[in-house]
């Protein structure tokens, strides 16, 4: 059910007063006390553009419906608990606006429709995805026949480690690596070109990166599992000629709290620097002068130089479901551009939109040009550096 679709309740109803639209609705009918379907999910508030929305999922066909914030007060007060006149008076209070009664059956009509009411029809269930789509250049196949109940397996086993007295020392070891790898430019400017002139270590640290990949997104479903998230699908992509393997967590939005979203978004860069510390761990204990010591300090700039890169806040990396996440807004990059389409044509353009949505918006523009000139500005200093070396 799309924000379109959905009833907009305080709305006039036609030319008949509020109150009085649905005057000849049965005893039964005002006693009866709707109530949401087991398994339904309720997502958070969203900003998308100038509104702000909640996304509804079905727990069988896997559907989300968006819908506004005042049918989200009316939908979350259906608990079977609650007759029209309750909540009529609850929406009273808090939008200073009666419900008319129309637009109470007319929400049911489609809560019911979309199967989303307690003893309403199930959906037929949906479809399974094809197993491979795409050409020989590009596309993707799945390679896991059920993604869930292999990363559940994962996570039953994992389980001890993820508490925090193994996690916190672990993260703590992965800020200190980092730190002391980017604050050691001879990694930079000696050690990658060591690692780069040996083809047979270059290969095998190529391998390394391109399992670290896979690992990255499995930690994702992992994560998710760990919070109660559903991992649809695991299988490969291939951009001609790269192939490289996705895991699909289908409720990833609908995850409870701030902090389980943020974890599942940065579990990949995580892992991907957890399997660097033995690295980090080998070339500390090495003798300065040792020969192998150049190629690790090459090996750690290049591997945390990749995991951290996926944390910058610009599509479609994991930073940026990391922002949307923290700034509760969808489609952050998309309604970035339009806002700022809009806003070249003057004020009255963007009036819809609230002030917390203009700052956010024309802050992320900003923010985000700013890393792009960043990054592009030193990849061209690396470059200049490597090449006068």
């Amino acid at each position: 059910m799309s924000a379109a679709e959905a009833p907009h309740p305080g709305a006039p109803s036609g030319n008949r007063p509020p109150g009085r639209a649905a005057a000849g609705l049965s005893g039964a009918a005002r006693a009866y006390r709707p109530a949401l379907r087991a398994g339904v999910r309720i997502g958070p508030p969203l900003l998308r553009g100038p509104r702000t929305v909640h996304l509804i999922r079905h727990p069988v066909s896997g559907a989300a419906f968006e819908v506004g914030p005042k049918e989200h007060f009316v939908i979350s007060r259906l608990d079977g608990t609650r007759t029209l006149d309750d909540v009529v008076a609850a929406y009273a209070e808090r939008f200073r606006l009666r419900l008319p009664e129309e637009q109470w059956t007319r929400l049911l009509g489609l809560l019911g429709s979309r199967g989303l009411l307690d003893g309403s029809p199930d959906p037929e269930p949906p479809e399974p995805p094809p197993a491979r789509t795409g050409t020989f250049l590009k596309g993707s196949r799945r390679t896991v026949a059920d993604a869930h109940a292999t990363t559940g397996r994962l996570h039953r086993t994992l389980r001890p480690l993820l508490r925090p007295w193994v996690q916190l020392p672990l993260l703590a070891a992965v800020v200190v690596m980092s730190a002391a790898v980017l604050a050691n430019p001879s990694g930079l400017l000696d050690g990658v070109p060591e690692l780069v002139s040996r083809p047979w270590a270059l290969l095998l640290f190529a391998l390394f990166l391109w399992c670290s990949i896979g690992l990255h997104e499995l930690a994702h479903g992992v994560a998710a599992r760990h919070y109660g998230g559903t991992v649809s699908e695991i299988g490969v992509r291939w951009r001609f000629p790269a192939v490289i393997m996705y895991c699909r967590v289908d409720d990833y939005l609908f995850l409870p709290g701030l902090r389980a979203k943020l974890v599942v978004a940065a579990a990949g860069a995580y892992v991907n620097l957890l399997l660097l510390l033995p690295f980090a761990v080998w070339w500390a204990l090495l003798d300065p002068d040792g020969a192998a010591r150049p190629v690790l300090a090459g090996v750690l700039w290049i591997g945390v130089v990749q995991a951290l890169s996926n944390l910058v806040p610009l599509p479609p990396l994991d930073g940026y479901r990391m922002l949307g996440h923290a700034a509760g807004a969808a489609r952050l990059a998309p309604e970035t551009r339009t806002y700022l389409s809009l806003r070249r044509r003057g004020r009255r353009a963007v009036a819809a939109y609230s002030p917390r949505a203009r700052r956010l918006y024309a802050g992320y523009a900003a923010a985000a040009t700013a890393l792009v000139l960043l990054a592009a500005g030193g990849l061209a200093s690396v470059t200049v550096l490597l090449l006068l070396r």
